[in-house]
């Protein structure tokens, strides 16, 4: 859609916590699977130079012209079943290794101070 390749970037554990947990984040766009039961798959607007936060206001409206674009591509192909997010079997096999892993989506157990 925008003509360049693909970007990934890592994404760890503390990622899929919400903030406030003490715990580092590398990145927000995870943050939405906190605070619901229903499916959540982000779409990264990434720079080719470092941004500093949100909090600067410098958003790059072309950029996220490009990125609604292809959400609504992919939207398209998701509803006419030509794509899908996630693969069951696989997904089935983390469930029976680790159980339901919403307890991520809390600030986690707080270890009382001995005193």
């Amino acid at each position: 859609m925008s003509g360049r390749p693909a970007v990934t970037f890592p994404v760890t554990t503390q990622d899929i916590t919400p903030y406030g947990n003490g715990v580092y984040h590398i990145n927000s766009i995870l943050q939405p699977a906190v605070a619901t039961a229903a499916p959540v798959v982000g779409v990264a607007i990434t720079a080719e130079s470092v941004v500093p936060g949100c909090g600067t206001g410098a958003t790059h409206a072309e950029d996220v012209e490009l990125a609604a674009r292809f959400c609504v591509e992919v939207a398209k192909a998701y509803g006419a079943g030509q794509c899908r997010f996630y693969d069951p079997d696989e997904f089935a096999t983390l469930l029976r290794l680790y159980g339901p892993m919403n307890h991520f989506q809390t600030l986690g157990r707080v270890r009382e101070a001995k005193e």
